[in-house]
């Protein structure tokens, strides 16, 4: 079978060059350059939106592609198209960039001028790893096989808000919705989405940490299959094990559950490290929970800020949820938009713990009554944010109607959990 190869390439001599070379590659097949980043994500995405099986096996970035960056535009096409692979051609082929291009999404790495030997091996092996890894995803029951599912984090502006159960639900109304949806603890020292679901576990995220090609089999031996269908990636049970996760770690794992679900939701809690700060960055739509009390938004503003300092993310391309919301409470939606300078989500959680001592203490959250206002509330927000069906929200823009300060997401690439007790209460 032919390897379908794709340069992205701005320069015009070196288009000439590397399609002339491409063509005398054996088994090639060289498709038309692109000759920007814009254009290169859009050909993909529509040859996805036919098939995997339509998309090129081989991408070929020159290192002066524009205008998105040749190591930045690697690593969207990672992300969204999971089953490319990569190679990047550099006239600086040095240990540092080719260790930042393998950071990034890269298969290899190619120097100029471009010699036909090593060309042709470099991509005789990104070819063979890419007919592995769809030979590998189409070979499970619960494959996504499309351009890469939607990644949710969501982080608390400081323990005890919410963040644990906000993040709960949103990954059963997407289940429910008939979405293959897997729900992460990403709160490594001190995750409670096990004790929340009543599950016994062996296997956690720090077991994928030190594994660097996380293949579908090897992913699914770490998931835990829970009776509602979720598939759980849970905290490890010693918290001291939340240090092997490392942000690169992190990355590899947000990858291949983007691979292989259409749902990801990644419960951050409320302590920023290093592999929650990459989920956030990685993440489609980055939510943080606050409740509408003085020392919480504080929290909230403070997290906002300390994300734009790093460069995890701006503060407008962050969703704030309200829980445990009463009309009488002084510190409204509005307020704390105005605070924080993030967008707000359109549907506030109600202040309602009666609702859900039962379920939390018992760890059948769940069982969630369907009457629960809480639960309602929260599949609501799973409508707004386009990830399930919900009455009154229109998911084409992830905005609440008749709500101009809610949210409007865009496609992004982590942060936070709760100490305490979780709930609307």
């Amino acid at each position: 079978m032919p390897t379908r190869i794709l340069p992205a390439v701005g320069d015009a001599d070196a288009v000439r060059s590397i399609t002339t070379l491409l063509s005398q590659l054996p088994d090639a097949e060289p498709v038309a350059p692109v000759v920007d980043s814009t254009q290169l994500v859009d050909t993909l995405a529509r040859l996805a939106a036919e098939s995997v099986d339509e998309l090129p096996e081989v991408v070929v970035v020159h290192e002066r592609i524009g205008p998105v960056p040749a190591l930045e535009l690697i690593r969207e096409v990672a992300l969204r198209f999971p089953a490319v692979g990569v190679i990047l051609v550099t006239s600086d082929p040095a240990p540092g960039l080719f260790q930042a291009a393998m950071d990034h999404g890269a298969r290899g790495l190619v120097g100029l001028p471009l010699g036909y030997e090593e060309l042709a091996s470099r991509v005789q092996a990104v070819a063979q790893w890419s007919v592995g890894v769809r030979r590998h995803l189409g070979s499970g029951g619960d494959v996504f096989a499309g351009a890469g599912g939607t990644v949710v984090t969501v982080s608390g502006a400081k323990g005890g808000v919410g963040a644990t159960l906000t993040a709960i639900q949103l990954a059963l109304a997407a289940q429910a919705s008939g979405r293959a949806t897997a729900l992460v603890d990403m709160d490594l020292q001190a995750g409670d989405v096990a004790s929340f679901l009543d599950v016994q576990f062996r296997r956690s995220v720090a077991d994928l940490a030190a594994i660097t090609d996380i293949s579908p089999r090897v992913l699914a031996d770490a998931v835990f299959r829970h009776d509602s269908g979720l598939a759980l990636l849970l905290a490890p049970g010693e918290g001291e094990r939340g240090e092997e996760v490392t942000d690169r770690a992190a990355r590899q794992i947000v990858s291949a559950l983007r691979a292989r679900y259409q749902v990801v939701v990644i419960d951050c809690g409320a302590q920023l490290g290093g592999a929650g700060a990459a989920a956030v960055e990685m993440a489609d739509t980055a939510l943080l929970v606050t409740t509408p009390d003085v020392v919480a938004v504080r929290g909230a503003k403070r997290a906002v800020r300390m994300w734009e300092r790093l460069q995890i993310r701006k503060a407008e391309e962050t969703t704030v949820v309200v829980n445990r919301h009463t009309r009488g409470t002084e510190i409204q939606p509005p307020l704390i938009r105005k605070i924080t300078g993030t967008l707000v989500a359109g549907t506030a959680v109600p202040a309602n713990f009666k609702e859900l001592q039962g379920s939390v203490d018992s760890g059948r959250l769940h069982e969630l009554d369907g009457r629960s206002t809480v639960k309602q509330a929260l599949w609501a927000l799973a409508g707004e944010l386009g990830l399930a069906k919900a009455p009154g929200h229109d998911r084409k823009g992830g905005r609440s109607r008749g709500d101009r300060g809610s949210v409007g997401f865009r496609r992004r690439r982590d942060g936070g959990k709760d100490g305490g007790k979780d709930g609307a209460g």
